[in-house]
Protein backbone atom coordinates (compact mmCIF):
# COMPACT_ATOMS: atom_id res chain seq x y z
CA UNK A 1 0.00 0.00 0.00
CA UNK A 2 1.58 3.46 -1.00
CA UNK A 3 0.50 6.31 1.08
CA UNK A 4 0.71 8.62 -1.08
CA UNK A 5 -1.79 11.72 -2.60
CA UNK A 6 -3.67 9.59 -4.61
CA UNK A 7 -4.11 7.32 -1.63
CA UNK A 8 -5.56 10.27 0.55
CA UNK A 9 -7.09 11.83 -2.38
CA UNK A 10 -9.31 8.91 -2.18
CA UNK A 11 -9.92 8.57 1.39
CA UNK A 12 -11.38 12.25 0.92
CA UNK A 13 -13.46 11.41 -2.34
CA UNK A 14 -15.04 8.26 -0.46
CA UNK A 15 -15.49 9.98 2.68
CA UNK A 16 -13.26 7.65 4.19
CA UNK A 17 -12.06 10.57 6.65
CA UNK A 18 -12.44 8.81 10.06
CA UNK A 19 -9.57 11.20 11.70
CA UNK A 20 -12.12 14.13 10.93
CA UNK A 21 -13.90 15.27 13.84
CA UNK A 22 -14.75 18.38 12.42
CA UNK A 23 -13.57 20.89 14.71
CA UNK A 24 -9.66 21.81 16.30
CA UNK A 25 -9.09 18.74 18.78
CA UNK A 26 -9.42 20.13 22.87
CA UNK A 27 -6.29 19.27 23.75
CA UNK A 28 -4.48 21.15 21.00
CA UNK A 29 -7.43 24.29 21.48
CA UNK A 30 -5.88 24.00 25.30
CA UNK A 31 -2.85 24.93 24.31
CA UNK A 32 -3.31 27.46 21.85
CA UNK A 33 -4.99 29.28 24.95
CA UNK A 34 -1.62 29.36 26.32
CA UNK A 35 -0.14 31.10 23.36
CA UNK A 36 0.45 34.82 23.51
CA UNK A 37 2.68 35.84 20.83
CA UNK A 38 0.53 36.27 17.59
CA UNK A 39 3.71 36.69 15.25
CA UNK A 40 5.04 33.18 16.23
CA UNK A 41 5.38 31.10 13.04
CA UNK A 42 2.91 28.28 13.05
CA UNK A 43 3.15 24.87 10.49
CA UNK A 44 0.29 22.39 10.50
CA UNK A 45 1.57 19.43 8.17
CA UNK A 46 -0.92 16.92 6.84
CA UNK A 47 -3.55 19.56 7.49
CA UNK A 48 -6.69 18.00 5.85
CA UNK A 49 -9.80 20.67 6.51
CA UNK A 50 -7.20 22.62 8.46
CA UNK A 51 -9.68 23.33 11.73
CA UNK A 52 -6.30 24.22 14.00
CA UNK A 53 -5.06 26.99 11.28
CA UNK A 54 -9.03 28.06 10.93
CA UNK A 55 -9.13 28.79 14.72
CA UNK A 56 -5.46 30.09 15.36
CA UNK A 57 -5.95 32.69 12.51
CA UNK A 58 -9.59 33.67 14.01
CA UNK A 59 -7.46 34.21 16.95
CA UNK A 60 -5.52 37.23 15.46
CA UNK A 61 -2.55 34.35 14.52
CA UNK A 62 -1.33 35.28 10.73
CA UNK A 63 1.93 33.63 10.38
CA UNK A 64 0.08 30.26 10.05
CA UNK A 65 1.13 27.84 7.29
CA UNK A 66 -0.80 24.44 6.58
CA UNK A 67 0.37 21.83 4.74
CA UNK A 68 -1.13 18.71 2.86
CA UNK A 69 -0.33 16.85 -0.55
CA UNK A 70 -3.90 16.69 -1.47
CA UNK A 71 -4.75 19.47 -3.53
CA UNK A 72 -8.44 19.67 -3.68
CA UNK A 73 -8.35 19.55 0.00
CA UNK A 74 -6.45 23.03 -0.06
CA UNK A 75 -8.34 23.99 -3.00
CA UNK A 76 -11.72 23.34 -0.20
CA UNK A 77 -10.21 25.34 2.10
CA UNK A 78 -9.23 28.34 0.00
CA UNK A 79 -12.94 28.65 -0.78
CA UNK A 80 -13.85 28.56 2.60
CA UNK A 81 -11.18 30.59 3.67
CA UNK A 82 -10.90 33.31 1.40
CA UNK A 83 -8.73 35.70 3.85
CA UNK A 84 -6.04 33.21 4.57
CA UNK A 85 -2.80 34.20 3.27
CA UNK A 86 -2.73 31.90 0.03
CA UNK A 87 1.12 31.80 0.16
CA UNK A 88 1.04 30.09 3.74
CA UNK A 89 -0.94 27.13 2.10
CA UNK A 90 1.60 24.42 1.04
CA UNK A 91 0.57 21.60 -1.36
CA UNK A 92 3.80 19.83 -1.43
CA UNK A 93 5.52 16.94 0.29
CA UNK A 94 5.77 17.52 3.90
CA UNK A 95 9.31 15.82 3.47
CA UNK A 96 10.49 18.46 0.58
CA UNK A 97 9.70 21.35 2.89
CA UNK A 98 12.24 23.96 3.47
CA UNK A 99 11.51 26.45 6.09
CA UNK A 100 12.01 27.25 9.43
CA UNK A 101 8.69 27.45 12.30
CA UNK A 102 8.32 28.57 16.19
CA UNK A 103 5.49 25.95 16.40
CA UNK A 104 4.79 22.49 14.52
CA UNK A 105 1.39 21.23 15.63
CA UNK A 106 1.17 17.63 15.64
CA UNK A 107 -2.25 16.02 14.65
CA UNK A 108 -3.48 12.63 13.01
CA UNK A 109 -0.47 13.55 10.61
CA UNK A 110 2.35 11.11 12.33
CA UNK A 111 -0.07 7.68 12.69
CA UNK A 112 -0.91 8.04 8.90
CA UNK A 113 2.64 8.10 8.20
CA UNK A 114 4.33 4.37 7.20
CA UNK A 115 6.11 3.63 10.62
CA UNK A 116 9.34 2.53 8.47
CA UNK A 117 9.44 6.98 7.91
CA UNK A 118 9.41 7.48 11.75
CA UNK A 119 13.09 7.87 11.91
CA UNK A 120 12.75 10.67 8.88
CA UNK A 121 9.37 12.30 10.80
CA UNK A 122 11.99 13.03 13.09
CA UNK A 123 14.61 14.48 11.38
CA UNK A 124 12.75 16.82 9.42
CA UNK A 125 10.63 17.98 12.34
CA UNK A 126 13.83 19.13 14.29
CA UNK A 127 15.07 20.56 10.92
CA UNK A 128 12.01 22.45 10.61
CA UNK A 129 11.97 23.85 14.09
CA UNK A 130 13.91 27.20 15.04
CA UNK A 131 16.29 26.71 18.15
CA UNK A 132 13.91 26.33 21.09
CA UNK A 133 11.21 25.77 18.63
CA UNK A 134 8.38 23.42 19.86
CA UNK A 135 6.44 20.36 18.13
CA UNK A 136 3.12 20.09 20.19
CA UNK A 137 -0.14 17.56 19.87
CA UNK A 138 -1.26 14.40 20.08
CA UNK A 139 -0.16 10.64 19.35
CA UNK A 140 -2.25 7.76 19.95
CA UNK A 141 -1.02 5.85 22.59
CA UNK A 142 -2.86 2.67 21.62
CA UNK A 143 -1.14 -0.45 19.54
CA UNK A 144 -3.80 -0.96 16.72
CA UNK A 145 -4.54 -4.48 15.84
CA UNK A 146 -5.39 -3.96 11.82
CA UNK A 147 -2.85 -2.84 9.59
CA UNK A 148 -2.76 1.32 9.58
CA UNK A 149 -3.43 4.14 8.70
CA UNK A 150 -3.61 4.55 11.21
CA UNK A 151 -0.42 3.23 12.89
CA UNK A 152 -0.24 3.44 16.95
CA UNK A 153 2.30 3.28 19.45
CA UNK A 154 2.84 4.09 23.08
CA UNK A 155 4.92 6.46 25.52
CA UNK A 156 7.84 4.14 25.65
CA UNK A 157 8.07 4.27 21.84
CA UNK A 158 7.52 7.45 21.28
CA UNK A 159 10.42 8.36 24.29
CA UNK A 160 12.85 6.28 22.63
CA UNK A 161 12.40 8.00 19.27
CA UNK A 162 12.91 11.35 20.08
CA UNK A 163 14.66 11.24 23.39
CA UNK A 164 17.20 11.96 21.46
CA UNK A 165 16.34 14.88 19.13
CA UNK A 166 14.34 16.85 21.55
CA UNK A 167 13.88 17.87 25.12
CA UNK A 168 10.66 16.52 26.36
CA UNK A 169 9.46 18.77 28.11
CA UNK A 170 5.37 16.84 28.40
CA UNK A 171 4.55 13.23 27.20
CA UNK A 172 1.38 12.45 28.99
CA UNK A 173 -1.91 10.84 28.97
CA UNK A 174 -4.81 13.42 27.79
CA UNK A 175 -7.28 14.46 30.12
CA UNK A 176 -9.77 16.93 27.75
CA UNK A 177 -9.69 13.87 24.73
CA UNK A 178 -13.04 13.58 22.29
CA UNK A 179 -15.01 10.64 23.86
CA UNK A 180 -14.47 8.34 21.38
CA UNK A 181 -10.65 9.04 21.97
CA UNK A 182 -10.19 9.19 25.85
CA UNK A 183 -7.75 7.41 27.14
CA UNK A 184 -6.28 6.11 23.86
CA UNK A 185 -4.19 9.95 23.12
CA UNK A 186 -1.23 11.33 24.76
CA UNK A 187 -0.49 14.96 24.61
CA UNK A 188 3.15 16.54 24.21
CA UNK A 189 5.47 19.45 24.14
CA UNK A 190 9.04 18.20 22.66
CA UNK A 191 11.39 21.33 22.17
CA UNK A 192 14.47 21.75 19.78
CA UNK A 193 17.72 21.06 21.60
Amino acid sequence: MKLDAYFWSNKYKLHQTGWDIGHASPPISSYFDQLDDKDLKILIPGCGNAYEAILLFERGFKNVYILDFVKEILNKFEEKQPNFPKSQILNEDFFSLDDQFDIIVEQTFFCALSPDQRTAYVSKMKSLLKPEGKLVGLFFDYDFKKTGPPFGGNQQKYLTLFSSSFKIKTLEKCYNSIPPRMDNELFFIFENN
